[in-house]
């Protein structure tokens, strides 16, 4: 089952394709079923669920057969359900979780930290109160219990491929002292050895290189009529890219990176080396 974000992002691209079919502008559409430019906006971009009474506006607008409703209203109904990560909307900002949640592949440049699938709780909780040094103990503890549902995403019977470049920085920085940073290395190189996951390290040797402007992420979905997403955060916020044009140039900067940095085996050393270092 296809968690709701994915479908929401699903049905907007529909609605937009049917838009577009029917030559109306977004103006005219909000004008002719009385919603506003903003809400037509946001439903295509899958911002926001769209009601089953606003639904049916749309589909009368743009003439869609009736042969050709019910998997549309369909489709509605399961995107306005909640998926398990909604229970932590404290926590949870935008559309990340969700669709991380259906991705098939997820591919990590990690220039900072350990991406978050793959930390251990002690290290999450060193790196929450670095950058949130006022969160009381109550948020941080909430924080680490979402970060370790988000992470059975790993323990299921079909887990998604991982393929994770990491910076030498991150193995190197202490982030929570030297017992924390040697567990994380430890869980670190134990999920390297699982047939889905791949983790490869970006030594400082590398130089100048394609992810010099920051951490992304790229995820890939099953479904064909699902594309794939660049995701990259910053302390403004969350930026998500979905143009072919723009999701095909981080493909090839993460393509670039991986062949810059070191091989799958020879990573796993490092990695295992740094431990030592850190006894």
């Amino acid at each position: 089952m296809n968690s709701p974000t994915v479908l929401r992002r699903r049905l907007a691209a529909r609605l937009r394709a049917l838009r577009q079919e029917s030559g109306l502008s977004q103006e005219e559409v909000a004008q002719q079923v009385g919603f506003s430019k903003s809400k037509v906006i946001r439903i295509e971009k899958a911002q926001s669920s769209i009601g089953a009474g606003d639904l049916r506006l749309l589909l009368d607008l743009y003439e869609v057969p009736e042969q050709d409703r019910p998997e549309l209203v369909q489709l509605g109904r399961d995107a306005r359900k909640r998926g398990w990560w909604s229970s932590y909307n404290d926590v949870f900002t935008g559309s990340y979780i969700g669709l991380e949640a259906d991705a098939r592949e997820l591919r990590f440049f990690a220039p900072q930290l350990v991406p978050g699938l793959l930390q251990t709780p002690d290290y999450a909780r060193a790196v929450i109160h670095a950058v949130r040094p006022d969160a009381p103990d109550e948020e941080v503890d909430r924080r680490i219990e979402a970060r370790t549902a988000r992470q059975t995403l790993l323990e299921q019977p079909d887990p998604p491929t991982i393929w994770a470049v990491i910076d030498e920085a991150v193995i190197r920085r202490r982030i929570g002292g030297q017992d924390v940073m040697r567990a994380q290395l430890e869980h670190l190189a134990e999920l390297g050895r699982r047939p889905n996951i791949t983790v490869q390290i970006l030594s400082f040797d590398a130089g100048a290189h394609a992810g010099l402007e920051g951490m992304f992420v790229l995820l890939s979905f099953p479904e064909p009529t699902d594309p794939p997403v660049a995701y990259t955060e910053g302390l403004y916020g969350d930026l998500y890219i979905e143009e072919p044009v723009d999701t095909t140039r981080y493909t090839l900067a993460f393509d670039h990176i991986r062949a810059s940095a070191i091989p799958v085996r020879n990573s796993h050393t490092m990695i295992t080396e740094a431990v030592k270092e850190l006894r």
